[in-house]
């Protein structure tokens, strides 16, 4: 498996800081050296995504090649975010991974059908995340093949 020529753009949308600074510090653990570029709701994650308002530059806010959404934000959740995302014929093949503290069956089964690639349920200690991360970065940047844009 040949490594990609470029690294791959990751943007996270939670509004959580200890969330965001566990998952920075996973990836900096796992020397993933992907860029990480965070908004803290649906409503930036949209504005990034269009390049609105503070996302305008293109050098500021680059094409994500994948997107990690939490579903419980303020303003636009993640369920709200994921449906506009896939609706958006310019949008809609980023791949979207869910990375939540949800477990219910019924927002599993509800990202899925709004056309979510993946369900992470989010680990609670560092440790674990470091796993999570090291896996992801093991399947979506060694294994599969993503768009360039």
């Amino acid at each position: 498996m040949g490594s990609a020529l470029k690294s791959a753009v990751i943007l996270l949308a939670d509004d959580d800081e200890d969330d965001v600074i566990l998952i920075r510090d996973s990836f900096q653990k796992a020397k993933l050296s992907n860029a990480l570029h965070v908004v803290e709701d649906g409503v930036e994650l949209m504005d990034y995504l269009k390049r609105r308002g503070a996302y305008a530059d293109p050098a500021q806010a680059p094409r994500p090649d994948i997107i990690l959404l939490d579903l419980n934000m303020p303003r636009m959740d993640g369920r709200e975010a994921l449906k506009e995302i896939k609706n958006d014929p310019a949008l809609k093949e980023i791949p979207v991974i869910i990375l939540t503290t949800s477990q219910t069956h019924a927002d599993i089964l509800r990202s899925y059908q709004d056309g979510a690639n993946c369900f992470i349920t989010k680990p609670v200690t560092f440790q674990s995340m470091c796993e999570v991360v090291s896996k992801f970065g093991e399947y979506w940047f060694q294994i599969v093949r993503l768009p360039d844009y």
